[in-house]
């Protein structure tokens, strides 16, 4: 049962139209979870409005997301953590040791590439600004 104040993301997420979602408390290994209002279509779910999250449990050395603006020429800044801190030393390319990038360009982005012993983490992804288009997250 989810922790009061969390909730789960529906069964039938609403297609193609904008809706409002809750981080889960505590996600199982291999989960995601969006927050903010968000539209999930058939290949990516797009935020609709600034401050929007998304969250995910994983075991891997790196993580990888695919990523595009809305629009041509849009900067989209965004915050990652791992296990809540700043990524410091286990930043990925596109971030900088505080966790700090942008989603300028439709890429697969490095967010994370740990650099000690691999362990279950979870990685957060906070977007400050509306518009950005999330299509995939992959593992190495």
């Amino acid at each position: 049962m989810p922790r009061r104040g969390a909730s789960r993301l529906p069964a039938a997420p609403a297609r193609d139209a904008p809706s409002l979602y809750r981080s889960i408390a505590a996600l199982p290994l291999n989960r995601w979870s969006l927050a903010g209002i968000w539209t999930i279509g058939g290949e990516f779910a797009t935020l609709n409005e600034p401050s929007g999250r998304m969250t995910y449990r994983f075991h891997a050395r790196d993580l990888h997301l695919v990523m595009a603006p809305s629009a041509p020429g849009q900067a989209i800044r965004f915050r990652v953590t791992i296990d809540g801190a700043p990524p410091g030393t286990d930043h990925g390319v596109d971030v900088d040791a505080e966790g700090r990038g942008h989603v300028q360009d439709g890429r697969l982005y490095q967010l994370v590439r740990q650099t000690g012993p691999i362990a279950d983490k979870t990685f957060e992804i906070e977007f400050f600004d509306a518009g950005v288009r999330a299509y995939a997250f992959t593992f190495g």
